[in-house]
């Protein structure tokens, strides 16, 4: 039985083509010969649509698309109605996505309250391994993808031949689900891999491992993901403990040398359809009892392992059918060689950082993808993101209150956006959310991350959002550049400091000033010496208000740098204060914030008190002792 969760009426729906399906709301269907129940639900505050969007409805399903199913009204920047088989986090977050671009998404998931069932346009409840169920499915749709790729390929492939719309393709999906026809795909390919081999009895696994020696990994073909179906023998006296904990060599298994890596990277791969490839900037992925743990981005890595990294991620795609939103998963070995692991033909774990972190998000990239949309860019409009899973920590309650208390946590933490997938049950080690941090750099993301973990005291002054940002092209200005941030820490204003060096890391620079403004920063204090041209470079690319602090350099004396600093072109301005005075760029920035803050302004007014009363004190002890004793008390 399908059950239909949807956001129109049922009597909407215009008689089908197909004159063995009832148009009436009845529960009679024929599905590929077979009678089965068609039934309607309907989510709380969810209306029957109007007589109006019946007669709409009931016109479109009369005009023939090119596949020949029948189309919804679609308002939006494609009018392609995408079906996704698997309605969990991935789907939910693909909904999300969908819903900002005005493109209607239909999902198909055995669970009624799955992730995406409450927000996307149609939740029809199936299973995606049922064949009948996918073809009734993909009836409603203009273009069928995957949230999961573990679906009824043969399904796919007769939709294919019925002329239905699949991306990636049923060709793709088959290499995948089957990970040793994927290693023999991508070997034929001259894609780097660990080597690898198919064994079907215990003579095979002993020869594997005299091949390739101990520890050696074994694996399952088939339906394994986040660590199930991996084993790891230590010896020959293990091989067979090793293989029944997988289910057996009727199961289908297959062995790997075993990788000394030093890293898991990870690179995501949109591909259009007219086979235009644009990949995502390289991650890191941190495991934690084989489940992905941590994402850091970008990976901190040499230039040169990111090159051949996106190179292999490259090459893997090119190499397979279809559009989407592919995730290329890779070993960094210790003599720098980039192997690859895995690929998912779907949105993926390690691209969730890219809804805060890139201009276009690998769920945004997948729907343009598969609806044949131009490709979005893939960059970074951050200059550091760290992705955390929310694993359960228990079962049940008191999982969700371990969840909830660290989600409440992740509010108060600059940069950090929860997402909460809404799985009904918790369960040990089940993804139940993530929350992504984003930051000027990975130091400061790490050490919020750290506050959100308990690792620190979160009464720290970093843990307000900042405000204040101060920036320097090099450490030497750093004992000049403390100035400003004492002033601020006095004024309990919060701030972050950080290096950024308009010759030296140019993107670093372009990605901080263009993303401050959104992080909350309201002022920038920058400090540089000789040549000068952090602030005004800083300053020609935000628009707010830039404070140069010329910093004391050994040819000229910092005079280089003030007349640097105050020479800006028309349209381009920098405040600026005596060489090496960054106490003064400090409380300007007070002033600055001061003008649309009460508080702070009285706590100003209070500073410049003092400083009379300490002027006037000054006056009358010189007055009252005279100035032999005044110097020498």
């Amino acid at each position: 039985m399908m059950l239909v969760r949807a956001l129109v009426h049922p009597t909407c729906f215009a008689r089908p083509r197909d004159s063995r399906l009832s148009s009436s709301p009845s529960t009679q269907v024929f599905v590929e010969g077979k009678k089965t129940s068609l039934s309607f639900s309907y989510p709380k505050k969810t209306r029957p649509m109007s007589s109006a969007r019946c007669a709409i409805s009931a016109k479109s399903s009369q005009q023939s698309s090119k596949d020949g199913e029948d189309r919804l009204s679609v308002h939006g920047v494609s009018e392609m109605v995408v079906g996704i088989l698997g309605g969990g986090q991935l789907g939910r977050m693909l909904c999300q996505a969908a819903s900002q671009m005005g493109i209607k998404v239909l999902t198909l998931d055995p669970l009624e309250n799955c992730p995406a069932s409450s927000l996307s346009h149609q939740h029809i409840v199936g299973n995606f391994n049922d064949g009948s169920a996918v073809l009734e499915f993909a009836k409603r749709c203009g273009v069928l993808t995957v949230e999961i790729e573990h679906v009824d390929v043969d399904a796919l492939k007769k939709l294919e031949q019925q002329g239905v719309d699949c991306e990636p393709k049923a060709s793709t999906i088959r290499i995948i689900q089957d990970k040793y026809i994927q290693k023999v795909h991508f070997s034929h390919h001259g894609i780097p891999l660990p080597d690898f081999m198919q064994i079907d009895n215990l003579k095979s696994a002993e020869g594997a491992g005299d091949l390739f020696g101990y520890p050696l990994m074994i694996k399952s073909r088939k339906l394994a993901y986040d660590g199930r179906g991996n084993a790891v023998a230590h010896s020959k006296e293990e091989l067979s403990s090793s293989v029944k904990v997988l289910g057996g060599y009727d199961r289908g298994l297959y062995v790997e040398r075993w990788t000394e890596f030093v890293k898991e990277l990870a690179v995501i791969v949109g591909r259009g359809r007219d086979g235009s490839i644009s990949c995502y900037p390289v991650v890191e992925t941190i495991h934690r009892d084989n489940i992905c743990h941590i994402v850091e981005a970008p990976a901190d890595v040499p230039e040169s392992v990111k090159k051949c990294a996106m190179d292999v991620a490259q090459k893997a795609v090119s190499s397979l059918g279809g559009a989407g939103v592919f995730a290329v998963e890779l070993f960094l070995t210790k003599d720098g060689k980039v192997l690859l692991n895995e690929v998912a033909p779907r949105p993926h774990n390690s691209g969730h950082h890219t809804i805060e972190s890139c201009y276009t998000s690998q769920y945004e990239q997948h729907l343009r993808a598969v609806t044949g949309l131009p490709l979005g860019d893939p960059s970074m409009k951050t200059p550091a993101a760290i992705m955390y899973n929310i694993l359960g920590e228990d079962e049940g309650e008191p999982g969700f209150y371990i969840a909830h208390q660290l989600t409440r946590r992740a509010l108060s933490i600059p940069g950090a956006s929860v997402h909460w997938y809404d799985k009904p049950e918790m369960r040990k080690q089940r993804k139940m959310g993530h929350i992504t941090i984003v930051g000027p750099s990975m130091n400061i993301v790490k050490r919020r991350l750290d506050l959100l973990l308990e690792r620190e005291n979160i009464g720290n002054h970093t843990a307000a959002t900042p405000h204040v940002a101060i920036i320097m092209g090099s450490d030497s200005d750093l004992p000049v550049m403390k100035d400003a941030a004492e002033i601020l820490k006095a004024f309990d204003v919060p701030f972050e400091i950080t290096i950024v060096s308009a010759h030296r890391t140019p993107e670093r620079m372009y990605s901080f000033a263009l993303s401050a403004r959104e992080r909350g920063i309201r002022t920038i204090i920058a400090g540089a010496g000789g040549a000068a041209h952090l602030p005004g470079m800083v300053a020609s690319l935000t628009p707010l208000p830039v404070i140069g602090v010329p910093v004391k350099t050994s040819s000229l004396s910092g005079v280089d740098s003030l007349y640097s600093i105050v020479q800006m072109p028309k349209g381009v301005p920098v405040a600026t204060v005596a060489i090496n005075n960054a106490a003064n760029a400090g409380l300007l920035a007070v002033k600055i914030l001061a003008s649309t803050d009460s508080d702070l302004s009285e706590r100003l007014m209070k500073y410049q008190e003092d400083m009379k009363d300490a002027v006037l004190g000054k006056a009358e002890k010189l007055e009252a002792e005279g100035w032999e004793k005044y110097l020498n008390p």
